[in-house]
């Protein structure tokens, strides 16, 4: 098991907004996308740190008995880039009887990996673009593995907001019954720092941040 690593950025522990329950979410390092409104963008430049699997399990095996109802996480950056070391970890954690889902941008489509977790949540990047036809073709492996999906969308004031741009994420809910919820978040400034710190300029600095009435305008129109 120890021949077995992978680089991630950092593991945190008790997030209550990335799936069900407490979680220990893991954030691994490396991107296929590198979107403006990133609030990882350390994940994109920085190596972050090897680390074996056997050191992973053990690290959250400590928080076990803190997230017994909710399970771990695992994100990034974009996992499905290291999804055999993903693989073997999910298959530890089952073991232990450990609840895992998976963060994506789902242009990675690994049919084992998204059979072995226990859900997926799925980002739909439409802001600047419409939907990568990548995303849908995840989908269908998610509807063929009967995979629960949580669909979640940045909702970026004037960017994403349309009724054009909400009526894809409408068509998607409707047409794939795997997805079993629709999250929209609102976009935040507080990654700003980072950028700074990084030496990196903030695309979406001249965006306003989303707010309650934005969020009901999105979930009223898919509902």
């Amino acid at each position: 098991m120890d021949q077995c690593k992978a680089r991630i950025d950092s593991i945190y522990n008790g997030s209550a907004v990335d799936g069900k329950g407490l979680r220990c979410v893991v954030f691994f390092t490396g991107c296929n996308m590198r979107c403006g409104f990133c609030h990882n963008p350390e994940t994109w430049t920085e190596k972050g740190m090897e680390i074996s699997l056997s050191d992973l399990v053990a690290k959250i095996m400590r928080y076990k008995s803190y997230i017994k109802n909710g399970g771990v996480t695992l994100s990034g950056g974009e996992p499905f880039l290291q999804a055999d070391f993903c693989k073997q970890l999910i298959r530890q954690l089952h073991i232990q009887n450990i609840n895992s889902i998976i963060e994506t941008n789902g242009l990675i489509c690994d049919t084992q990996l998204i059979e072995l977790c226990d859900g997926i949540r799925l980002d739909i990047k439409n802001q600047e673009r419409e939907a990568d036809p990548r995303a849908v073709e995840f989908l269908k492996v998610c509807q063929q593995l009967d995979k629960p999906v949580t669909l979640t969308n940045v909702l970026v004031p004037t960017l994403n907001d349309s009724e054009r741009k909400l009526g894809e994420i409408k068509r998607l809910k409707d047409t794939f019954s795997c997805i079993k919820e629709v999250k929209f978040l609102a976009f935040r400034k507080l990654c700003e720092s980072k950028y700074q710190r990084l030496n990196m300029p903030f695309p979406y600095d001249k965006y306003r941040e989303g707010d309650r009435d934005d969020l009901k305008k999105a979930y009223d129109y898919i509902l």
